[in-house]
């Protein structure tokens, strides 16, 4: 039956094009649809028509596609993008054979961009992290989180947010800020976490809250940075202004707070290389995304793998990001991260690609608008020159981006 679709204004039709739709509700791979029709409205999606089965408004603006794939838009759903200064220096050294802890007597490690970052004006930070956030648009993203965790005081903290705030205001991207003052404990508290975190909840945290500058709270629980009890230290003063919680948990150790994620519902836990399996079946209740992030693993050399077959049993959805950061991860490329997600750690092409759609929407608390191409949606997607979705990102180095869609507009 032909469905009317006339009288709707601010039309866009994208023919042609075979669309991996990601549709949670339809049974084919990638929720793949051929011979079919996205229809937008100013920024959202209305639908996905077979071809001729809908009469074309003559206002609308008709878009040919042929020979395309669309996916929805990328989403990297882990990123460190605002920071002063970098690390390359201190990785030359590295790979020179100088241990860690000689470096870090130096100067080196996170509070060397601590210092930077603190250090360097607004615009500074500003003009170092648009052309990351350029280069990740370029590879398809369209929304992207980005943390804080470099400031580590009010001021701060305060800055690298209102960074990521101009850069999704100056540019057809969305900006997902998180607050993760919970990082690393500054030098002016060192050998004391406990006062830091204090500081964190007491003052940063509802400060910051209150300005609306953040969207969610992390806190890095390890054994180089924060401890279980100071982690739920962290999460109850969220809990108590209603902030969603995830956590950079298990990388190097297992402390048990992906269990203590799950406890609070929390949105994912990210590296999580050591997760054991009651931590799993917990956070399969929970509904917490697993957040993957093989180029740290990669750039770290690591050797312990997350435990892959255990997610998959029992359920647990499982995103894959950059983590792009300056000491760990310093790559701006989602297509890469997506490439090693399936050659370090196994994920199947279907698995990667939802990783940057459907599950790293749920990450960021954004499941029921991003991640898919179905009506209600954001109209957000990417038209790339490959016949399969296995080629996004089968080839690094080559770029079948044709058009990056953005709320409903090429950009």
């Amino acid at each position: 039956m032909s469905q009317n679709i006339k009288g709707m204004r601010g039309l866009s039709i994208w023919q042609g094009a075979k669309i991996a739709t990601m549709d949670s509700s339809l049974e084919q791979d990638y929720g793949l649809l051929d011979q079919h029709d996205l229809i937008t409205l100013d920024d959202k999606i209305i639908g996905v028509f077979k071809a001729g089965s809908y009469d074309i408004p003559k206002d609308a603006l008709c878009f040919d596609l042929t020979g395309l794939l669309i996916t929805p838009g990328l989403i990297d759903c882990h990123t460190h993008l605002v920071f002063g200064g970098n690390r390359a220096k201190e990785w030359e050294m590295r790979q020179n054979g100088v241990p860690y802890a000689e470096i870090a007597a130096q100067g080196g490690g996170i509070n060397s961009t601590v210092k930077q970052t603190r250090e360097e004006s607004f615009n500074a930070l500003y003009d170092r992290a648009y052309p990351r956030m350029l280069a990740l648009a370029e590879d398809g993203v369209t929304t992207l989180e980005s943390k804080t965790g470099y400031g580590l005081n009010l001021e701060s903290e305060r800055k690298q947010l209102q960074v990521s705030k101009a850069l999704g205001v100056n540019y057809p991207i969305e900006i997902v800020p998180t607050l993760l003052s919970a990082h690393a404990i500054p030098p002016e508290f060192k050998g004391d976490g406990d006062a830091y975190i204090e500081l964190v909840c007491k003052e940063i945290l509802p400060t910051l809250w209150q300005e609306e500058g953040f969207e969610a709270v992390d806190v890095f629980c390890e054994s180089v940075g924060f401890t279980l009890e100071q982690t739920q230290k962290v999460f109850e003063a969220a809990k108590a202004l209603k902030i969603p919680v995830k956590g950079h948990m298990e990388q190097m150790s297992n402390l048990g707070g992906s269990e203590l994620i799950a406890q609070y519902q929390g949105l994912s836990v990210d590296h999580i290389e050591f997760l054991d399996e009651a931590a799993i079946k917990a956070l399969s209740k929970s509904g917490t995304v697993a957040t993957l992030l093989p180029l740290a693993f990669y750039f770290l050399r690591e050797t312990q793998k997350p435990p892959i077959e255990l997610l998959r049993k029992y359920g647990v959805p499982m995103a894959v990001s950059t983590d792009y950061n300056p000491g760990t991860s310093p790559f701006t490329s989602l297509r890469m991260a997506m490439n090693a997600a399936g050659v370090l750690f196994g994920l199947t092409p279907q698995e990667v690609l939802a990783g940057v759609t459907i599950h790293a929407a749920k990450a960021l608390n954004r499941a029921q608008t991003h991640g898919q191409i179905r009506s209600g949606f954001k109209a957000n997607f990417i038209a790339w020159n490959v016949e399969d979705p296995v080629e996004i990102f089968y080839e690094v180095g080559y770029n079948p981006l044709v058009y990056r869609i953005f709320e409903g507009r090429i950009h």
